[in-house]
């Protein structure tokens, strides 16, 4: 099995501010607690323990024993589970949509992290034990986001209407799905594991919730995967002091707005990824999650008669806490609550939006979990190697644009030279003589020179891609096949990992799959991996 590795700031697909994160860039340092580098998991350790109290672990133990109570539950997670109730136990944990059959290709890749990096860690910290979580994302409400996944370029959607949170959305509908998605997946003995995954999660079990519960159980039980749906009236029984500050207080919109504004102060290139409410939470209902707002003195929950007044909002969150969902903004700190944690492993996008969180989780006194970069894979087939380098297309190459990557190799294997940067340099150094011309005659005349040698390097830039177009048609076939393989890769002229869906290398690779990404993954490596199975 083969390796290769690409920096992340080579591949073009990753921001400003995530690259300058990984480079532990000094303007930074001040949005996020620890970098994730192996030594630095003792101090948090020690600040985690000072900080989570045993009655939260006996809860939380409470609550997942409730949970798995029908589920298939292996030894491994059995015994992570009984492990939170001890003080030396921490977590790490990643979180993720309840997408239709995972959705893309990273959520095996973010799991797969999480359980990878608690072995690194039981490895350097013997005297500690560190469990795998999966953070169901149980009461998002946006079902646009989750309604499909891609299967070799083709895109099955589920459509219902719906209200309210998606880990309630009943699972009726989705045999429809089957039906169409098995035609497509054929008949060998690996198709019909997937069919199986698909009509035992998501035909046997009634919400969206429990099936994906399910799913993500059967993909990574034997691992020790512990996965928590945080929708649940005794965990948010313990985020009561939080939510109360969050409405009487917002301190939230006011710690998140100073972070936002000293984050664009550092680059005009970092982009803000969510903006704070005044009132960061949500009210629930069965069929509805709607956002609290206060107005004229009273407590209102938007497109909706429901009110309360000050006391009447406490005594609402004293009795009934699970109605009170929090947004982006507060589920990181419930999560943080709840967990007795150490590090989020998540995405580029879900990093930066951690980063404007650091000043708020100071100003609630709860320890900042480090921040890792989940892991990203680009998998490819000896097939594929193969072609690659009968094209001689590198692996930094291979991540350019299409017609970035069509235009240097085209150049690359030319017979002509088609790159007028000499004649180009020439042209200018004439022009530098008409200029010192012009200086000793008649300024006026400097204007007409500039229009002249901009209108000649144009011309030149032109000549260049006729040339170029005609070469292209003269080497039709080597660029057909380069935009077969690029295509084949980056679907959509994006990364694998977001589009294809998990189901596509399952089909190809079966229960080997998720063992060779265990065996291959390197959480703390913090480099794109290019994995040839």
């Amino acid at each position: 099995m083969r390796q290769d590795y690409i920096a992340f700031n080579k591949t073009g697909y990753f921001s400003s501010l995530i690259c300058d994160y990984l480079d532990e860039k000094a303007e930074l340092e001040s949005f996020y607690n620890r970098f994730p580098k192996l030594e630095n998991f003792k101090a948090q350790i020690q600040d985690k323990t000072a900080s989570f109290p045993m009655e939260n672990r006996k809860m939380l133990v409470s609550v997942l024993k409730n949970q798995y109570k029908s589920l298939d539950a292996s030894a491994e997670t059995n015994s992570h589970i009984e492990l939170l109730n001890t003080a030396n136990t921490f977590t790490i944990t990643t979180g993720h949509q309840l997408n239709l059959f995972t959705g893309p290709l990273y959520f095996l890749y973010k799991i797969v992290s999480t359980i990878n990096l608690a072995k690194t860690l039981k490895a350097a910290y013997p005297n500690q034990d560190f469990v795998p979580i999966y953070w169901m994302a149980t009461e998002d409400h946006d079902f646009d986001e989750i309604n499909f996944f891609n299967f070799k370029g083709k895109k099955f959607q589920w459509n219902k209407a719906i209200s309210g949170a998606v880990g309630e959305l009943s699972t009726e509908g989705l045999d429809a799905i089957l039906n169409i998605f098995s035609k497509d997946l054929g008949q060998t003995t690996n198709a019909q594991h997937i069919k199986t995954f698909f009509e035992n999660a998501y035909l046997k079990h009634d919400n969206l919730a429990d099936a994906t519960r399910f799913l993500a159980n059967e993909l990574f039980k034997d691992y020790g995967l512990v996965i928590v749906d945080a929708n649940d009236a005794a965990l948010k029984k313990l985020f009561i002091p939080y939510v109360e500050t969050e409405l009487f207080n917002q301190t939230s919109f006011n710690k998140v707005t100073e972070t936002n504004n000293r984050l664009v102060a550092v680059s005009d290139a970092y982009k803000i990824q969510v903006n704070p409410r005044e009132i960061n939470l949500f009210y629930l209902e069965k069929g509805i999650r709607e956002r609290i707002v206060f107005e004229d003195d009273v407590y209102k929950v938007l497109n909706t008669t429901i009110m309360f007044s000050k006391n009447a909002i406490q005594k609402e969150l004293l009795e009934h806490p699970e109605k009170f969902s929090p947004n982006v903004i507060m589920r990181p700190l419930y999560q943080e609550v709840i967990l007795p944690n150490l590090c989020y492993i998540g995405g580029g996008g879900e990093l930066a939006y951690w980063m404007q969180l650091k000043d708020y989780f100071d100003a609630v006194k709860v320890p900042f979990p480090m921040l890792l970069l989940r892991n990203s894979v680009l998998i490819r087939t000896e097939k594929q190697v193969e072609k690659l380098e009968k094209l001689n297309i590198t692996t930094e190459n291979l991540f350019l644009k299409r017609a970035s990557l069509i235009n240097k190799k085209v150049r690359d294997i030319s017979n002509i030279d088609i790159d007028f940067s000499p004649q180009k340099t020439h042209l200018e150094d004439q022009f530098k003589a008409l200029y010192e011309l012009a200086e000793q005659t008649d300024k006026s005349f400097l204007g007409a020179v500039k229009a002249q040698e901009l209108k000649q390097l144009k011309g030149l830039d032109n000549l260049e891609k006729r040339l170029l177009k005609a070469q292209k048609r003269k080497l039709s076939d080597e660029v057909a096949r380069m935009t077969a393989i690029k295509n084949e890769l980056f679907p959509n002229e994006s990364l694998q990992e977001r589009n294809a869906n998990f189901s596509e290398f399952y089909l190809e690779y079966g229960e080997q799959l998720i063992p060779n990404l265990i065996e291959n993954l390197e959480p703390l490596k913090g480099e794109f991996l290019i994995l040839n199975l």
